[in-house]
């Protein structure tokens, strides 16, 4: 009894004082509880970090996978040849961790790849035709590595070349600023060109990707990043039920098969390509329209109304069954929407699985195929003086069902 009364007269206050004063208890002490479950959260919430741990090797020199945590615990993993993103682990809606990028185990399969898996790409991303091109009236001769034309840099283009690797922090989020001076002359291009790729995996679950790059010459540059992505996982299969919305309202159309433009930008409207409502990869994949038959599917350019330079969402890509969900940022002017339609299940990837016939699909922000000799596309040449800027977010979430 002698209790019970203790406690009416703790918690029960009987005057206006009283009250107040308990008032005020009781603020304290939700007060305390919510600092309390703030540092309790804080406290076994993921430490960023960086892990560094030997990839392979090529020839003598070894290759290092830096492999990035941030604070909920979902990683990126990238290696320093060819600046490669590896691995992408994030979670699916039933908060399963799923790799959502095809590549490989070790390096060596990288030396091997000639898919660009995951790959940093340059100097001039996509396809330059006759693998030459006119600047102040001289013309270039480029490596020719696609019959007689050149893609993606050439036969020795910065996938397959080490970066120099310096990992950070950026805002508690873990980084990796890599470098790569492209002599002059090499592969056929003018200048001294200096590249600096910054790598960034935010607490957001997003892989920011920041090129910059100068020359000591008049050249062309082109930079983009090359990972092929399942967001049913890299294991599971192929891509054509995931949902694509691209927010571009033109594409260059492609003269045949080789697929260099024509120099037009056509209207996307009553095209296969039309997908700024969503649509899946399936369902007008095997259309008769011209332009899919000479890509052997979708490897186009779109082209978005922006200005230059700024960060704009190009696309949003569903998968249904895992719930997740990819956005692609970029200031670049075009991207190549790519899906697979040359792996042939031949290349072995991460666990043994063998990449099937679409099996992953690409978003390349970039300049537009073969600019340097399309006088009416925007211009990649880039001066002495001047700083080439790219910046590309691939982001990740997950999708109510």
């Amino acid at each position: 009894m002698k209790f019970f009364l203790f406690l009416t007269r703790v918690f029960i206050p009987r005057t206006k004082a009283k009250k107040a004063l308990h008032q005020r208890r009781v603020q304290a002490a939700l007060t305390s509880i919510v600092l309390f479950l703030l540092l309790l959260a804080m406290t076994f919430a993921a430490e960023p970090k960086i892990a560094i741990t030997p990839f392979g090797n090529v020839g003598k020199q070894t290759a290092y996978l830096y492999t990035l945590t941030n604070s909920n615990g979902t990683q990126a993993a990238i290696t320093d040849y060819g600046g490669i993103v590896v691995r992408l682990l994030v979670p699916d809606r039933a908060g399963k961790m799923t790799d959502i990028a095809l590549g490989h185990d070790s390096v060596e399969g990288y030396v091997k790849d000639v898919a660009y898996l995951g790959a940093l790409i340059g100097r001039y991303a996509n396809r330059i035709e006759n693998a030459s091109f006119s600047l102040d009236g001289k013309k270039y001769q480029l490596t020719r590595n696609n019959g007689s034309h050149s893609l993606h840099g050439g036969k020795r283009g910065f996938d397959k070349v080490f970066w120099n690797v310096r990992p950070f922090f950026s805002k508690g989020d873990p980084a990796l600023e890599m470098t790569y001076l492209s002599r002059d002359s090499e592969e056929g291009y003018p200048g001294n060109l200096a590249v600096t790729v910054v790598y960034t995996w935010t607490k957001d679950n997003a892989l920011k990707v920041k090129f910059t790059a100068t020359t000591d010459k008049p050249t062309i540059v082109n930079l983009t990043q090359h990972s092929y992505f399942n967001l049913a996982g890299h294991e599971n299969g192929n891509i054509l039920d995931h949902e694509v919305t691209i927010f571009g309202d033109r594409f260059t159309p492609t003269a045949d098969a080789k697929l260099f433009p024509t120099g037009e930008l056509r209207s996307v409207a009553g095209t296969p390509l039309d997908f700024r409502k969503p649509h899946t990869i399936r369902e007008r994949l095997e259309s008769e329209d011209v332009q899919m038959q000479r890509a052997l599917g979708y490897d186009h350019n779109f082209v978005f109304r922006k200005p230059a330079g700024k960060l704009t969402k190009l696309a949003r890509i569903v998968e249904p069954k895992s719930g997740l969900v990819m956005e692609v940022l970029s200031t670049e002017p075009g991207m190549q929407f790519y899906t697979g339609n040359f792996l042939d299940g031949k290349i072995k990837g991460k666990g043994g699985v063998f990449y099937g016939h679409r099996s992953g699909f690409c978003m390349e922000p970039q300049h537009f195929p073969n600019s340097p000799n399309q006088p009416n596309f925007p211009s990649t040449t880039l001066r002495p003086g001047e700083t080439y800027k790219n910046t590309i977010i691939y982001r990740f979430q997950t999708a109510a069902k």
